[in-house]
């Protein structure tokens, strides 16, 4: 028997169209596999981000078993910059329910070392995420075939 109403692909549409500029790299993992592997994290965010011409902020949002929830690019910017929002990431985190997420932003610039804004920003984003009981496992700068992560460099 069907019901009337929002089926799974209606509702994927919402879903796709609620976020605008956030809703064009949005992917979906549910019950998908544990990401244990910092090798296999990076291989996925240098398929997905590496060649931009601009920078884009991602969040990996994750269940409590560390499966992917889902893949997000929440903010969009310049060459140079892009403006990101703790409020907008600890509001997408409790709409997924995650126990857990990764960073992860590129530099056009081809130079994977973060910036001093960029450890600003992870610190001001884990402590509000820390509030909400939601822990940053890692922060990763996609720059090209290179990728800087903040925790294998004591950075978290």
């Amino acid at each position: 028997m069907r019901r009337s109403g929002f089926g799974r692909r209606k509702v994927r549409t919402a879903a796709g169209r609620a976020g605008a500029g956030a809703a064009r790299d949005r992917r979906t993992a549910a019950g998908g596999p544990a990401l244990s592997s910092p090798d296999a994290v990076k291989e996925y965010l240098q398929l997905s981000m590496a060649g931009r011409p601009y920078e884009s902020f991602h969040v990996l949002f994750l269940d409590v078993r560390n499966r992917l929830i889902e893949a997000c690019e929440l903010f969009r910017g310049t060459l140079t910059h892009t403006s990101v929002y703790p409020r907008e990431v600890v509001r997408e985190a409790l709409a997924r329910n995650a126990a857990a997420v990764m960073l992860a932003h590129n530099h056009p610039s081809g130079n994977p070392d973060p910036s001093e804004s960029d450890l600003l920003l992870t610190r001001a984003l884990a402590q509000a995420l820390a509030l909400v009981d939601i822990r940053i496992l890692d922060h990763f700068v996609v720059a090209g075939h290179r990728v800087h992560s903040f925790a294998e460099h004591g950075q978290i």
